[in-house]
């Protein structure tokens, strides 16, 4: 049984939820959230990036920079800048793109659920990067960003969530610089709030679709909370961490692509040739080429685009992991063409979000910056869930999820 909860939120004014808001903390560099900030007070990057308001050369990982988001924090309150609802409630997050709508619950999620594996997750998670998330949970006593999780559809939430929408007004309804717009909705009506935590509990999971390190920063450092305290009893507020939660059948994986700096010392020629082992190769031209389904890649090489189509016995469609185009890039020409064993550590492989569009793999190659690019079909939900079903892993960079969630809607405070 998934849980739901709903929590006393913390959320900007109206007059300043356009200012507060923020891209999440981990799809901005520390520069670029300057640059975001500069001439915002009101800005969340103040508390999820603070070393935006230290000097240039101050090290992201010291307790100065996590001291910084407490301050922040503590500053935002005392202004009046987040203030806290007056109960316990529910939310209702859209986000619209190119015309779509997609409308998550706003809730906390279990601590619980995610130490016993009822929040399911399909990526590894470093360790630094947990480490750095749960310091700042620590130091703000807050999960200050949400999570992004999916849950197979259901019906009942569907229609609830549509009659809510169709006769309330949003409390936050804006479009921010990048052209996406952000609706949010409270839910005070307790019947609401009840019957929406009873649809969640026939859930027997939920999934983690984006924000995995921030989902076992918040999760280890509530299971923390709970072993200090020899008074436990479950209820505490650390026991929850804030997610959305939208319906798989609503969202859309965009591609996420690679781009490489060096042949690896061969030539373009030895490259095709050791490439038609394992793909059938069509010169596709001189205009953009996108892969056309599952198994079809996307090259760019050398001014031209090529369409490469996995020949039989380069993946296993009876496997989860196996049937993944990532990994037959992985296993076909990473790893045994130009000798790329670790995407996680490897500077020679750089990944580009399909949002950028394939005109971004063009540039980076026509550019020299980098030698050659591998454009691959998205990941479907379906495989997503049916590998966190399964208990496997994702390979590295796999999934991407647009639009990101904005920070700064809503905060839930720990105690």
């Amino acid at each position: 049984m998934a849980v739901l909860k709903p929590f006393k939120g913390l959320r900007p004014p109206i007059n300043l939820i356009e200012k507060v808001a923020s891209r999440p903390y981990d799809v901005l560099n520390s520069e670029e959230a300057r640059v975001e900030a500069s001439g915002n007070p009101y800005s969340l990057l103040h508390i999820i990036k603070p070393e935006i308001d230290l000097p240039a050369d101050t090290d992201h990982y010291s307790e100065t920079v996590y001291q910084k988001a407490k301050e922040n924090f503590e500053k935002f309150k005392a202004e009046g800048w987040l203030k806290p609802d007056s109960e316990e409630y529910l939310y209702i997050y859209a986000q619209t793109m190119n015309g779509k709508t997609q409308y998550g619950v706003v809730g906390c999620a279990s601590v619980e659920d995610y130490m016993n594996n009822v929040i399911k997750k399909h990526e590894l998670t470093r360790k630094d990067k947990e480490e750095d998330r749960m310091k700042h949970v620590r130091i703000t006593n807050a999960n200050m960003e949400p999570v992004f999780f999916t849950y197979p559809a259901i019906p009942e939430v569907d229609t609830i969530v549509k009659d809510f929408v169709n006769n309330n007004t949003p409390e936050y309804d804006f479009v921010s610089d990048d052209g996406f717009g952000h609706h949010f909705w409270v839910i005070r009506d307790n019947k609401i709030i009840d019957s929406l935590v009873a649809l969640f509990a026939t859930l027997p999971s939920t999934y983690v679709a984006d924000g995995h390190h921030r989902t076992a920063a918040a999760a280890l450092v509530g299971n923390e909370k709970r072993k200090a305290n020899p008074n436990h009893t479950g209820n505490e507020e650390y026991n929850y961490f804030l997610a959305v939660h939208f319906p798989a059948n609503q969202l859309t994986i965009i591609d996420y692509n690679r781009v490489i700096k060096d042949l690896n010392g061969m030539t373009k020629e030895v490259l095709l040739e050791k490439l038609a082992a394992s793909f059938n190769i069509r010169e596709a031209g001189t205009d953009i080429y996108h892969p056309e389904k599952l198994h079809n890649f996307s090259m760019y090489l050398d001014g031209k685009w090529y369409s490469l189509t996995a020949k039989a016995g380069t993946y296993d469609d009876n496997d989860p992991i196996g049937v993944l185009d990532v990994t037959i890039l992985t296993h076909e020409v990473l790893t045994p063409l130009f000798d790329i064993k670790d995407l996680r550590t490897d500077n020679r492989i750089d990944f580009v979000g399909g949002i950028r569009g394939l005109g971004e793999l063009k540039r980076r190659v026509d550019s020299g910056e980098m030698a050659v690019a591998f454009a691959l079909y998205p990941v479907s939900m379906d495989q997503l869930i049916n590998i966190a079903d399964s208990g496997k892993i994702m390979p590295p960079k796999t999934t991407w999820f647009e639009p990101k969630l904005r920070s700064g809607l809503v905060i839930h405070a720990l105690d």
